[in-house]
C-alpha cells in the first residue's frame, strides 16, 4: 500500500506534534508494515503519547510504541475471527516464524478436509508471501539456515563463538590408502546404488517392551554366546573337550570361559576371574595366574579358551590364550556393480556446547551439497542429552519437536545433492528410547521423494551398501572397553587396534560385561539385533577419543570423530569405496582411500 509521507505530518502537525525526516521515514514503514493508512497511524500514535506522558516523537518513542502496542495489536489480530484474515500482515517477523506460521494453517485445514467426503477431495486454500512459494516442493528449496529456527525453541540462541572465530576447517588431520590427487566428490545419488539392512536373522525395525528382563534370562544369553564361541574353536583348534573348571589336574587342561572382574567389580592383572558354567544360578569361577603368558589383552566379558594347569583346582596357572577367528564374509552379494562410491560419516553432537544453534550441523550440510556425497551416514546424538540447556531444561519446545525441526534441516537441506541418507540413532539421544539395542528414529511424514533415498536404522546396525558390508555403531564402545582392558606385550602394542580386534573377533557390538553404566542392555534383544553377523568391510566407531582410520584383519575401521568438541569444531571422515572381485587371496579392502577432516 502506498502511504504519503506528507499526509502523515499534516495528521501530527493537527495534534501539535513535529517529527524529524528520520522519524517521519520510521513512520512511513511502520504504516506499511503493519498495514495502517494515515490517519489511523497518527490516531494510535496520539493516544499511546497520551497515555505515556510523552510530549515529543523520537525513533526511541516511535521503538516503544511498535513494540508495547503495535507488536501486541499484531498478535491479537493473527489469532482474532477469520473475518479480518484478509486484512493480517506479518509484521516484524523474519522468513522462518513466517513459514511456520502458513504451516500451521495448513495443517488446521489439512485436519478440516479429513473430515469431508472424499468426493469433495482436498479444498485446500493456497497460500502465498513473496519471500515464500506454496508447493512443498518450492519450500524445499528453502535454505537450511531457513528451517532451522533455534530462536523457536531456545530463549538464549547465540552463535558459538569459538565455533566461528576457527581457523582451522577442512584441515585433514588422517589418511588412509591413496587419498592424494582425490577430488573427494561424488556422484550425489545419480548413480545406482543397492542398500540392504543386514540382521541375524532379522534386523531391528521398530520399539520393543523393555525393562522386564530377570536375571535368567542374562544368564541364558550368555552362556549362549560361550557355546557358539567355543564349538567353532573346539573345531578349528581340534580340541577334544573343555575341562571343568573346578575340577583338579596334574596334566595341562583346556578351559572355556568368560573373563569376570574381582569382588570390587574391577579387572586388574593379579584379579582375573575365569566364569564358566552360568547356566546355574551360582555359576563357578575360578582364579587366573598370567605370569606366564607373554603377551594377553583381556577385558570383562570376553570369551575366552585358555590352557594351563589346574592341579589344586583353585587357580589355573594359564600358559596359552588361544586366538579367536573372524566370520566368514557374505558371498551373496559378489556380482554387484563394483563402481566407486563415496560415503561422508558424521557424529553428533551437531552443536557446541555453548550454542544451540546448530551451525555445525548447517556447515555440514553445506559440505554435503559442494561434495554431493552417494552415502552419508549420521550417526546421533542429534539432540544431546549431556548439552547444558538440555539439562537446564531451557528449550521453550519439546525434545520430540527440536528433534523434528532438525531432522527437517537435514533432509530438506540436502535434498539438492541426491545424497542418501543413514541415521543412527545414540544412547545421547534425549528424546529417543534409551536402551540398547536402540531401534530407529520414527518419522512418519517423510514425503515420496525423500522415502527413495532416507534409511532410518537401529543401534547398532549392519548394512551392505553396494556389496561392501558395513558395522555401524555411535556408541563409545573403544571407550568403554579401553577403560576396562588390561594388557601385556613384548612390543609396541596399540590399544585401539587391540579394542577393534576384540570386537570384531567376539563377533559382538558390545562384548563388554558388565557394560558401561550408562547402558542400558535388552539381553534377549542383544542377542538378536547387536551381534555381527558378518565380519564387515568397514566398521564405524565415533568415539570421544583421538580420531583414525586402521586396517585391522582387513576391515577398515574408522574414528571419524564427533562433530564438535566442547566449544570448538571437530572431525567428520570420507571415504571412497569400490567392491572388488574376490580372489583367492583372503579378505581384500574395499576402502581405496578415506580421510579424517576437521569441520
Amino acid at each position: 500500500m502506498a502511504v504519503s509521507a506528507q499526509l502523515l505530518v499534516e495528521e501530527l502537525h493537527i495534534f501539535g506534534l513535529e517529527c524529524e525526516e528520520a522519524v517521519t521515514e520510521k513512520l512511513v514503514e511502520l504504516c506499511i508494515l503493519y498495514g495502517q493508512n494515515e490517519e489511523g497511524m497518527a490516531s494510535e500514535l496520539i493516544a499511546f503519547c497520551t497515555s505515556t506522558r510523552k510530549d515529543c516523537l523520537t525513533l526511541e518513542t516511535l521503538n516503544s510504541f511498535e513494540h508495547e502496542f503495535l507488536s501486541k495489536r499484531l498478535s491479537r489480530t493473527w489469532h482474532g475471527a477469520s473475518k479480518d484474515r484478509g486484512h493480517r500482515h506479518a509484521g516484524p517477523r523474519d522468513i522462518v516464524s513466517i513459514q511456520e506460521l502458513i504451516e500451521v494453517e495448513e495443517e488446521e485445514e489439512t485436519l478440516l478436509n479429513s473430515y469431508t467426503t472424499p468426493s469433495k477431495g482436498s479444498q485446500k486454500r493456497t497460500i502465498t508471501t513473496p519471500e515464500t512459494p506454496l508447493t512443498k516442493r518450492s519450500v524445499s528449496a528453502r535454505s537450511p539456515h531457513q528451517l532451522l529456527s533455534p530462536s523457536s525453541f531456545s530463549p538464549s540462541a547465540t552463535p558459538p563463538q569459538k565455533y566461528s572465530s576457527r581457523s582451522n576447517r577442512g584441515e585433514v588431520v588422517t589418511s588412509f590408502g591413496s587419498a592424494q590427487g582425490v577430488s573427494w566428490s561424488g556422484s550425489g545419488g545419480t548413480s545406482h546404488l543397492s542398500l540392504k539392512v543386514l540382521g541375524h536373522p532379522e534386523p531391528l525395525t521398530r520399539s520393543y517392551k523393555y525393562m522386564f528382563q530377570k536375571l535368567p534370562d542374562i544368564r541364558e544369553v550368555l552362556t549362549c554366546k560361550i557355546e557358539e564361541l567355543g564349538s567353532e574353536l573346539k573345531e578349528h583348534y581340534k580340541i577334544e573337550a573343555f575341562a571343568p573348571i573346578l575340577v583338579p589336574a596334574q596334566e595341562p587342561v583346556t578351559l572355556l570361559g568368560q573373563i569376570g572382574c574381582d569382588s570390587n567389580g574391577k579387572l586388574n592383572h593379579k584379579s582375573v576371574i575365569l566364569e564358566g558354567d552360568l547356566e546355574h544360578s551360582s555359576g563357578t569361577q575360578i582364579p587366573v595366574d598370567l605370569s606366564e603368558l607373554k603377551e594377553y589383552s583381556l577385558f570383562p566379558g570376553q570369551v575366552v579358551v585358555m590352557e594351563g594347569i589346574n592341579t589344586t583346582g583353585r587357580k589355573l596357572v594359564a600358559t596359552r590364550l588361544y586366538e579367536h577367528l573372524l566370520i566368514n564374509t557374505l558371498t551373496i552379494l559378489s556380482g554387484l556393480d563394483s563402481e566407486q562410491f563415496m560415503v561422508l560419516v558424521a557424529c553428533g553432537p551437531y552443536t557446541t556446547s555453548d550454542s544451540i544453534t546448530f551451525d555445525p550441523l548447517l556447515d555440514l550440510i553445506t559440505i554435503i551439497n559442494r561434495d554431493r556425497p552417494d552415502v552419508c551416514i549420521l550417526f546421533g546424538p542429534f539432540l544431546d542429552a549431556k548439552h547444558e540447556q538440555v539439562e537446564s531444561c531451557l528449550l521453550t519446545s519439546s525434545f520430540e519437536d527440536v528433534f523434528k525441526q532438525c531432522l527437517r534441516t537435514i533432509i530438506e537441506g540436502t535434498r539438492s545433492s541426491g545424497s542418501h541418507l543413514i541415521f543412527v540413532p545414540s544412547l545421547r539421544d534425549v528424546h529417543h528410547e534409551p536402551v540398547y539395542p536402540q531401534p530407529p528414529f520414527s518419522c512418519s511424514d517423510l514425503l515420496r521423494e525423500d522415502k527413495k533415498r532416507v534409511r532410518l536404522v537401529s543401534e547398532p546396525c549392519t548394512l551392505s551398501i553396494n556389496g561392501v558390508i558395513f558395522g555401524l555403531t555411535s556408541t563409545d564402545l573403544l571407550f568403554h572397553m579401553g577403560a576396562e582392558e588390561i594388557s601385556s606385550s613384548s612390543g609396541t602394542s596399540d590399544r585401539f587396534s587391540r579394542i577393534l580386534k576384540h570386537i570384531l573377533t567376539q563377533r559382538s557390538y558390545y562384548p563388554l560385561y558388565p557394560p558401561q553404566e550408562d547402558v542400558a542392555i535388552d539381553y534377549e534383544n542383544f542377542y538378536l539385533y547387536a551381534q555381527l553377523p558378518v565380519t564387515p568391510d568397514v566398521f564405524i566407531a565415533p568415539s570421544e577419543l583421538r580420531y583414525f582410520v586402521k586396517d585391522i584383519l582387513g576391515c577398515v575401521c574408522v574414528n571419524p570423530g564427533r562433530l564438535t568438541k566442547g566449544q570448538v569444531g571437530g572431525t567428520f571422515g570420507r571415504l571412497y569405496l569400490r567392491r572388488q572381485t574376490a580372489g583367492g587371496g583372503g579378505r581384500q579392502s574395499p576402502c581405496a582411500a578415506a580421510q579424517v577432516v576437521r569441520i
